[in-house]
């Protein structure tokens, strides 16, 4: 990453942090910085979620790990990351009317991971997201044995789970990552 596109990022990241204090309470800045410009490999995934709509931001501070937790806070899914299948295996049954990729194949690559049920109904604690579109999230290995991904989103005031067929996609379904740093 070229040092302008850095500070490009750690400028909108700074931005959205001294916002969204309610996401963060008790944590400040300067040390979520530093931590951010001795790990180059997480600048580039946060560029990643950055770039494709996720505006990510810390909603957490593992205290036994010492790690800052980043994930994707914009208001809908993000919009650089939908119309995928689950995963690789899906997207490989897909014979006709393919996506162009997969959310799991999409999340490794960006170096994040995807959120969980419990996950993903903790960051509805701290705003109103996917009100008009979907993320898929983590899918027990049960249910995707049997052909079946999960997703959320949030209608009527309330968080819902269901489950689609892993090999399925939508234009209003996409991903949110996670990101420890």
């Amino acid at each position: 990453m070229k040092a302008q596109e850095r500070d490009t990022l750690l400028q909108s990241l700074k931005g959205r942090f001294e916002t969204n204090q309610h996401r963060h309470q008790r944590l400040i800045w300067a040390p979520v910085q530093a931590r951010l410009e001795q790990t180059p490999s997480a600048l580039k995934s946060l560029h990643h979620m950055e770039s494709s709509g996720g505006e990510p931001d810390v909603i957490g501070y593992d205290e036994a790990t010492g790690q800052y937790i980043f994930c994707d806070c914009s208001t809908e899914s993000p919009s650089g990351r939908r119309s995928l299948c689950f995963d690789g295996e899906a997207l490989a049954s897909r014979k006709e009317n393919r996506p162009e990729g997969s959310v799991v194949g999409a999340a490794a690559a960006m170096g994040v991971t995807l959120l969980n049920e419990a996950q993903y109904r903790e960051l509805q604690q701290l705003g109103e997201f996917d009100l008009k579109t979907s993320s898929w999230i983590a899918t027990p290995d049960p249910v995707r044995a049997l052909g079946g991904a999960l997703f959320c989103d949030r209608r009527y005031g309330r968080v819902f789970v269901y489950h689609n067929g892993a090999q399925s996609y939508y234009a209003a379904r996409g991903f949110r990552g996670l990101l420890r740093v």
